[in-house]
């Protein structure tokens, strides 16, 4: 089932527990930033993964087909918040 980009979604950031809403047609890290939650970035394309997060629980959907993470590493649960956008409420934890 596709989102309806009006969807808004609750992103909690683990350990600090801080904690904003993101819209379904928005990346986590632009919503992040919005909202003044100081989340690490660089390139904001997927590549340099600056960004780095695991996903703890929910679900999201990257902008790219094959951002810059290995299959064990998306298999891991790992994301690029840069590129990534919330398909529900999701926790993330920032960092490898």
């Amino acid at each position: 089932m596709m989102p309806v980009m009006s969807e808004t979604f609750r992103v909690t950031v683990l350990p600090g527990g801080e904690h904003f809403d993101a819209p379904a047609g928005q990346t986590l890290l632009l919503a992040g930033l919005a909202a003044g939650v100081a989340l690490p970035w660089s390139c904001r394309t997927g590549t340099c993964r600056t960004c780095i997060a695991r996903l703890l629980s929910g679900r999201i959907e990257h902008r790219i087909p094959w951002p810059g993470l290995s299959c064990e590493e998306k298999a891991d649960g790992f994301i690029l918040p840069c590129v990534a956008e919330p398909r529900s409420d999701v926790t993330i934890t920032c960092g490898p």
